[in-house]
């Protein structure tokens, strides 16, 4: 259940695919991101902001120092590895089953078999808040919206 203090919004969320990292994270749910995008330091928050991963104008930089093929920007996403899913995105994936109820594993998995647009629109049915239709982070569970 997601709480939100915003008030219902007339517009849309739209997932998009510049912000899927190759881990299969999507940026776009993530805490920092949307700090970022709400600009809400500006209200006495202290947090790091991000532009998110593929942005930045730079390969992976969570799994690049691991990943040759990353580091170097030869794959888009992790699946075209040939040791997909390697043990530092398994341990990654545990992580964030166990403490965001999410997987970047799935995620790609879903990518690879059914393709990005069905992948970006269950996103958005999943993480739309159902207060006020904004998105709900996958760190706290909170629409900051």
């Amino acid at each position: 259940m997601s709480t939100c203090v915003g008030i219902k919004r007339v517009d849309t969320m739209l997932m998009d695919e510049e912000l899927i990292a190759p881990c299969g994270m999507n940026c776009s749910l993530c805490v920092a991101y949307l700090f970022e995008q709400k600009d809400l330091n500006k209200y006495g928050f202290h947090r790091k902001y991000c532009p998110g991963c593929i942005p930045r104008g730079k390969n992976c930089i969570h799994m690049a120092d691991a990943c040759e093929l990353l580091g170097k920007g030869l794959v888009r996403f992790c699946f075209e590895c040939e040791t997909y899913p390697c043990k530092r995105l398994k341990t990654l994936d545990k992580r964030y089953r166990t403490k965001y109820h999410m997987s970047m594993i799935e995620n790609l998995n879903l990518i690879r078999d059914e393709g990005m647009e069905v992948f970006l629109k269950s996103q958005e049915t999943k993480w739309r808040c159902s207060t006020c239709g904004g998105t709900i982070c996958c760190h706290n569970g909170l629409c900051l919206d």
